[in-house]
């Protein structure tokens, strides 16, 4: 049985990952409009490693015999001005989930509960790999945005993109 406070944040945090995964697609539905397919399929990667994150989450706490509970997901209301907007909310919503995650090891931490800081070293690391990713594009959006070629070859880049399941390889229990 994990601590009541681990639990519920954990609880909390599939739903955030959910969320996460709403709000990139919301940057695919973007870039797909903007006729930036390589953008959305960026995201549409991301979108699916973060639904990925949560169900990791979700079958974590079933396995230590805890109930989950959903809650409800907002919609993303964000309008972007320009094709760097999304990039720039990416950023600052990775950084926003580095926070959460942060606040459940140190919950965990606090509580003594040395197997949920252990499960959670990996979204630590992911975090990191994230931040690092989202900073990568943000800054190549700046530097090759504004002009049309250099748009269309990062485009072609970020098309290329395959997606990876994640594995934790440790047990869930």
């Amino acid at each position: 049985m994990l601590d009541n406070t681990v639990r519920q944040l954990l609880n909390e945090q599939v739903t955030k990952e959910f969320y996460s995964a709403y709000l990139y697609l919301d940057f695919a539905n973007y870039y797909a409009d903007a006729g930036l397919d390589g953008f959305a399929h960026w995201y549409e990667i991301q979108a699916q490693e973060e639904r990925d994150h949560a169900m990791m989450i979700r079958r974590y706490l079933l396995d230590n015999g805890e109930r989950v509970l959903f809650a409800a997901i907002e919609k993303p209301d964000k309008l972007y001005e320009n094709d760097a907007a999304p990039v720039k909310a990416g950023l600052a919503h990775e950084q926003l989930v580095t926070a959460s995650i942060n606040a459940i090891y140190a919950a965990a931490f606090s509580a003594k509960d040395f197997k949920t800081m252990q499960f959670l070293d990996w979204f630590v690391k992911e975090q990191g790999e994230e931040e690092k990713n989202a900073e990568d594009l943000v800054k190549k959006m700046q530097l090759f945005g504004g002009d049309p070629k250099s748009l269309y070859l990062l485009n072609s880049e970020l098309a290329a993109r395959v997606y990876t399941a994640p594995s934790t390889n440790a047990p869930a229990m």
